[in-house]
Formats: C-alpha cells, sequence, structure tokens
C-alpha cells in the first residue's frame, strides 16, 4: 500500500515566524502532536510537541520563534514509498510522524496511528473471520501444500503473516473468512503439517 493513500491531507501548518504559544494553540485545537513548517508554500521545516515542550518557559521570557525550535531536516517519505518503508522510519527513528512531500511541496503527514490503521485493514482483523496458526512441514512446498488444503476445505485466505513459535521455526498465522476450522485443522495434521493456534 501507497503512503498516499493513507496519509492526512488535511493538513494544520505553521510559519517559521510564529510564536510557540501559538503552535501550542494550534495542536491543542486541532488534537495534534506534529507541525509541518511552511514558507510561500514551501515545505521548510517540522516542529513536534515534544520540541515545544522544552522551550515553553524560555518562550515566555523571551522572543522565541518557530524558526528557533523547528527540525529543518526532517525525516520524510513521498507519496509514492509504501506504508512499510514509513512504519520502519517511524520505528527506527522513535518518532510519531512524518512529513509526507512530494520534491518541496508538503502534500501530506503519516503518522503512526496511520501506518497501524493501515495494518489493520491489510490483516483483515476487523472483519469477522477466523484465525489458524500452522507450523509448517519441513519439506520443500510445504506452504504451497496449506494454501491448497485451505482452498480444498473451503476456506478463503484475507491475509498470511510469519510468526515465530519458537527459535527453530516460524508458523505461518492465516486469517481466513469465518468457517469452521475442525475439518481444516484434521487435513493439515494428516499432511504432518502442526496446527500451533487457532480462532473460529
Amino acid at each position: 500500500m501507497r503512503v498516499e493513500r493513507q496519509m492526512s491531507r488535511n493538513l494544520v501548518t505553521i510559519t517559521r515566524d510564529a510564536s510557540i504559544q501559538t503552535a501550542i494553540q494550534l495542536m491543542k485545537d486541532h488534537s495534534i502532536r506534529h507541525l509541518p513548517v511552511v514558507d510561500a508554500e514551501r515545505f521548510v521545516g517540522f516542529v513536534t510537541e515534544s520540541d515545544l515542550r522544552g522551550v515553553i518557559i524560555p518562550s515566555m521570557i523571551e522572543e522565541i520563534t518557530i524558526n528557533d525550535v523547528m527540525i529543518t531536516n526532517p525525516i520524510t517519505v513521498t507519496p509514492q514509498d509504501t506504508v512499510e518503508k514509513a512504519a520502519i522510519l517511524l520505528s527506527g527513528h522513535k518518532i510519531g510522524g512524518l512529513p509526507v512531500v512530494d520534491g518541496e511541496q508538503l502534500v501530506g503527514i503519516i503518522t503512526v496511528a496511520d501506518v497501524l490503521e493501515s495494518f489493520i485493514q491489510f490483516m483483515g482483523v476487523l472483519e469477522t473471520s477466523s484465525r489458524l496458526d500452522i507450523a509448517l512441514k519441513e519439506t520443500p512446498g510445504s506452504l504451497e501444500d496449506a494454501v491448497r488444503l485451505i482452498a480444498q476445505c473451503g476456506g478463503h485466505i484475507m491475509s498470511v503473516g510469519v510468526t515465530t513459535e519458537d527459535e527453530h521455526q516460524a508458523a505461518y498465522a492465516f486469517r481466513l473468512r469465518k468457517m469452521d476450522l475442525r475439518p481444516l485443522i484434521e487435513q493439515l495434521d494428516r499432511a504432518g503439517h502442526k496446527v500451533v493456534g487457532w480462532e473460529d
């Protein structure tokens, strides 16, 4: 999934000469934690709630503007980047949001909440479904065999993920359209696969 499909386009921005108090009020009014800084519609920086927290008291004593505290070279993504890339950047840098830029033009913001929502949609966890965790037998073509058995039993695969069942073997987590799993579990067992968890 591309960032452009998940990013927020309804942007609240601020200028570099705005006061710290103005930025804090904007964040409060719009329930946001990140503000892109623009100059004549050109993206020039990024300021976060945590950036502002450290300068609230100094800003009451002396004139401090957004220009003094903004991140001038923030980590960004493009609309064509994948949501997976955004997730890796957010996690790796322990940040809550990324500006989405096209050249020097700010076109959106993608946050941890946006990424989480996209993964929830992708995994289909909000739909009525069944989950089946399988430790596949260790032979070539075992994944294809399990998929074939699922189809033969009338299963419709919505998503597949890989988890670590133990330090030696991975388990494939299949999310399926809601179904009775018992006949499928029997078929998988006969074929030499180990069902290590399920949820009807």
